[in-house]
């Protein structure tokens, strides 16, 4: 592939680091409390009816204003998408991929400030917010490369007297569905994979981190992204998710959230409507359940720092966070007692404050959810640390641990998506990936162990798409682990991996006799 590189994470260490971080905060709070339109065919569009961003570690301070489409903008969007499709599907992937260059370029001298945002509207702690703002970079530099990669198509054979050719074209309107837990890593990589391949988008973020997705659309508007290319339209899920997943011109969805949302997206656009001609393409990356298997032979100190890494980074608002670790029976008291000790070190505040551990999580819904969830953890399990949480300013819930729970407990088998982890015990290795596997999801996985076997075992039986030998079982990279999901978790599309994109089109043979 043409060169490429992951973009280096910030070292905060550094004192000229964290000054140049503290100028990026700046720089975000003086455009705080501002209003922004959709943007639709590179026209702004304001409307009343606004969607109010705030900072989930303070209530109240407003991030923006956002105006919020309706049915009949969706309308309007889906028109703009469709005229520019006719224009963009030719423009050369060469043309295309440099916006995506040029778009990572404005971004990377914008770092601090794109993940300060990340601080203020998505509650991320720095060291978090830079890995967001790097995976963006990153997926914009590898998306143009594998264009530039498969832009010709593949070879295929031509008998005497004929000249066959195998290539590449796009679907047509996209519409990408994106999380408030990645916003800007995962809202850009999904719309930049669907532009570069020659598709059209209609952008509909994350209700409570829209403004990331704004300030994210006037960045390919000064990359040169032309008109209706990308049309911004922020809004509710019931009326403009549905109505543009359920649209006859809709050709696929990009959708990143939850299972039950994905599986309702899956079977809506399963259904052909009045004036569709084909059958949608659905990519989606739903939850996950993830364990760290620790085995008695392994490295007891990496085994508990792993656990809570994984746990608590982000608050646990990741869908490969760690929220089961299964431990074989002889190491299980250890491990246990270390992962409870350095969860009382972690600290949660307001993540403006870079000595912060653990920031808040995202709304009141998800904060009312996972407190249901540590309630029903006392009832399963032992609490060992954490369970309490405080909404008075923004919504802080502490590191929870529960210990000695049953395989089959609810906190084992469903996603809470919070600071919350389970431990459970294994007789031994073999046992431990069996309880790993007692779940409908199969995401991320991680397994400390220093036994040859066991891993050969565990790289055949554990069944989830990212499996991780000896570390902590969150940070894919762009490139180095595509990432993508079994089962529940969604169409193991495998963003930031060689496939991709070919996802996003559709092959096309042609053959001349000669």
């Amino acid at each position: 592939m043409i060169a490429y590189r992951h973009e280096p994470f910030t070292d905060f260490t550094k004192e000229e680091n964290k000054l140049a971080f503290e100028k990026g905060l700046q720089i975000v709070n003086d455009y705080l409390g501002q209003d922004y339109p959709l943007i639709i065919n590179g026209e702004r569009i304001t409307t009343e009816d606004k969607i109010v961003s705030i900072n989930p570690a303070n209530k109240d301070e407003v991030i923006g204003y956002v105006s919020k489409a309706n049915k009949e903008l969706a309308e309007l969007a889906m028109n703009s998408s469709l005229r520019a499709f006719e224009t963009w599907r030719k423009t050369k992937p060469e043309t295309r991929a440099d916006v995506l260059f040029k778009a990572a370029a404005i971004i990377r001298r914008r770092k601090h400030e794109f993940s300060a945002l990340l601080v203020k509207e998505a509650g991320k702690p720095w060291n978090e917010a830079d890995a967001d703002t790097a995976e963006a970079i990153d997926f914009m530099e590898y998306y143009g490369r594998q264009m530039l990669e498969i832009k010709d198509g593949k070879r295929v054979e031509s008998r005497p007297g004929e000249f066959n050719r195998y290539h590449y074209i796009p679907l047509g309107v996209s519409v990408v569905i994106s999380p408030w837990n990645f916003a800007l890593a995962i809202m850009a990589g999904t719309t930049v994979a669907s532009m570069v391949t020659g598709n059209t988008v209609l952008l509909k973020p994350a209700s409570t981190t829209p403004v990331i997705a704004a300030k994210f659309v006037e960045v390919l508007e000064e990359a040169g992204m032309p008109r209706g290319v990308v049309n911004y339209i922020p809004g509710s899920g019931s009326e403009v998710g549905d109505y543009l997943v359920d649209h006859p011109k809709t050709r696929f969805i990009s959708f990143t959230g939850s299972r039950e949302v994905g599986i309702r997206i899956y079977e809506r656009a399963s259904k052909v409507n009045a004036g569709q001609i084909w059958l949608k393409r659905v990519i989606a990356e739903m939850g996950g359940k993830d364990t760290i298997v620790i085995d008695k032979e392994a490295d007891l100190e990496l085994a508990a720092q792993s656990i809570v890494k994984s746990a608590f980074g982000f608050s646990g608002q990741k869908c490969s966070a760690c929220s089961r670790a299964v431990v074989v029976e002889d190491v299980y008291d250890q491990v246990l007692a270390r992962a409870v000790e350095i969860t009382k070190e972690l600290t949660v505040g307001n993540p403006i404050n870079l000595n912060h551990f653990m920031g808040p999580v995202n709304d009141q819904n998800a904060y009312n959810k996972i407190l249901n969830y540590i309630e029903i953890g006392k009832q399963e399990g032992k609490l060992m640390v954490g369970g309490h949480g405080d909404d008075s300013q923004g919504f802080f819930i502490e590191p929870t641990i529960f210990a000695d729970l049953d395989p089959e407990a609810r906190i084992m088998k469903e996603e809470i998506f919070g600071p919350v982890v389970a431990f459970a015990k294994a007789k031994d290795f073999k046992e431990a990936i069996e309880i790993a596997n007692n779940t409908e999801y199969g995401l991320t996985g991680a397994v400390i162990s220093k036994n040859r076997e066991h891993i050969d075992y565990a790289r055949e039986e554990f069944h989830v798409g990212n499996l991780y030998f000896n570390r902590g079982c969150t940070g894919a990279i762009v490139g180095y682990q595509p990432f993508g999901g079994f089962n529940m978790s969604g169409t193991d599309s495998k963003a930031g991996g060689p496939d991709y994109l070919l996802l996003h089109m559709q092959a096309k043979t042609t053959s001349e006799m000669l």
